[in-house]
């Protein structure tokens, strides 16, 4: 019988933060991104991002952390840059064999947020 939804696909909660936990490995080491996560508590955005991709997955947990725009609104972040973190998100998936239709699943979840990522302070996003 098949699995139904995107979240049983990939392996339910533990098979998520799975590749959270790769993805977090490879933003941290990254040339471009790492900086970003020097002064994070990496534990818990780890954490978070495990449940925004298990909600987004259709799992039964919850992202109740703070709202995507407000947590990233001093990060300067440029389109580069969240172009380099799908590569490395893409990356991650593929290491867990992930299927290219639910690995674009997963990105398009996260891609749908690029406009509050990219916020600015000042409004000039």
């Amino acid at each position: 019988m098949a699995q139904d939804t995107l979240y049983e696909r990939l392996g339910g909660q533990d098979g998520i933060r799975a590749v959270v936990d790769d993805f977090y490995d490879r933003l941290v080491a990254d040339d471009s991104l790492g900086p970003f996560f020097e002064d994070a508590d990496v534990s818990k955005l780890r954490r978070t991002q495990t449940d925004f991709l298990c909600e987004a997955a259709g799992g039964p947990e919850t992202y109740d952390a703070t709202p995507v725009r407000e947590a990233h609104i001093d990060v300067p972040f440029t389109p580069e840059h969240i172009e380099r973190a799908v590569e490395l998100l893409y990356r991650s998936l593929d290491e867990f064999d992930v299927p290219d239709e639910d690995a674009d699943a997963v990105v398009e979840a996260v891609a749908a947020f690029e406009e509050e990522l990219l916020a600015t302070p000042d409004g000039d996003d």
